[in-house]
């Protein structure tokens, strides 16, 4: 999916990607999206490994930008996300995630998310449902 554009004009470097160091990568098979995230101070948790939730909110910020970018005009709202965490990575390490469109309805996207550490491991396996509404802004 090419987000290039979509990215710019989105000012894709505000609020939660910044704050968590997300960088988004663009990929050249239809409904399918990756971004990196280095972990660091700002995403681990006080013993040194990337915070789930800092996991989760990986993917389903990857989710919201895929869906928005799938279906112009629209805003995508995480409605339910869900994820298991079944290896740690540690500060220093940079982990991607691979989201994959699985449902694009009207109004639903589910998204499944892969994140995984620089040796293509698991790190983690997440879900997330998008409710798409029409932006009213544009």
């Amino acid at each position: 999916m090419d987000i290039s554009n979509f990215w710019n004009n989105m000012r894709g470097d505000d609020g939660l990607t910044r704050s968590l160091g997300m960088e988004f990568i663009c990929t050249p098979e239809p409904d399918t999206l990756q971004a990196k995230m280095l972990v660091c101070e700002k995403n681990k948790q006080p013993f040194g490994v990337l915070a789930g939730g800092a996991s989760l909110s990986l993917a389903e910020n990857l989710a919201g930008v895929g869906s928005m970018a799938a279906c112009p005009g629209y805003i995508a709202m995480g409605i339910n996300v869900n994820g298991s965490h079944v290896k740690a990575a540690f500060v220093g390490d940079v982990v991607t995630a691979y989201g994959k469109l699985l449902h694009k309805g009207s109004t639903l996207h589910v998204w499944h998310v892969d994140v995984k550490n620089q040796n293509d491991e698991l790190i983690s396996t997440i879900q997330v449902t998008n409710y798409l509404v029409p932006n009213n802004k544009e």
